[in-house]
């Protein structure tokens, strides 16, 4: 087994309907430096080259080591396509914990993934991490993901201003007891 596999092995694996989170691989590098490259990167920092993108890169998969948690993978069970990431996430510089998420190219848009996923993310935040709130940072203007906020049943609960990517909004989401099921509403 290779390293990759055995750090991959650490990190749980979560399936929905249509997605596998799972851990990061090496392969996932080229779908993310494309996204990081386009103007669809804006909200995380981009557009960025490759060099800035494999640092990106390497971050998120690293903040399971340093924190116990981070994003998944998102990959596409017809495809096996890696299409983006979501997940628990904390690095220096948030106002708290939160559920991030991310789909690399329009292709994945508009077919609820981000939704499913975040679902699933959220579950996993207070099922297996025991959280009891938590909320989704969101750049101004990225009306999308106020949408999928609020789709969620989350609430504006005030802005933040972060000192690499502008203002936000916090959109907090509903605790476990609000929601009834413990967060567990996206588990196959």
């Amino acid at each position: 087994m290779t390293l990759t596999e055995r750090f991959e092995a650490l990190i749980p694996r979560l399936e929905t309907e249509r997605l596998i989170l799972r851990g990061f691989r090496p392969s996932d590098f080229e779908s993310y430096a494309e996204y990081s490259a386009s103007e669809r990167a804006k909200g995380t920092g981009g557009p960025a080259g490759r060099v800035d993108a494999w640092r990106s890169f390497g971050h998120m998969a690293g903040h399971w080591m340093l924190r116990g948690y981070g994003f998944f993978v998102l990959e596409e069970k017809a495809s096996g396509q890696a299409i983006g990431t979501c997940g628990p996430y904390f690095p220096e510089g948030w106002p708290e914990r939160e559920i991030g998420w991310t789909l690399w190219g329009a292709q994945a848009e508009g077919k609820g993934y981000a939704y499913e996923a975040a679902l699933a993310a959220r579950g996993f935040a207070y099922e297996t991490l025991g959280w009891d709130t938590v909320i989704s940072m969101i750049l101004d203007g990225n009306t999308r993901s106020e949408q999928l906020a609020q789709r969620m049943g989350c609430t504006r609960d005030g802005g933040f201003m972060h000192e690499k990517f502008g203002a936000a909004s916090i959109w907090r989401h509903p605790s476990p007891a609000d929601l009834g099921d413990g967060g567990m509403e996206a588990y196959a």
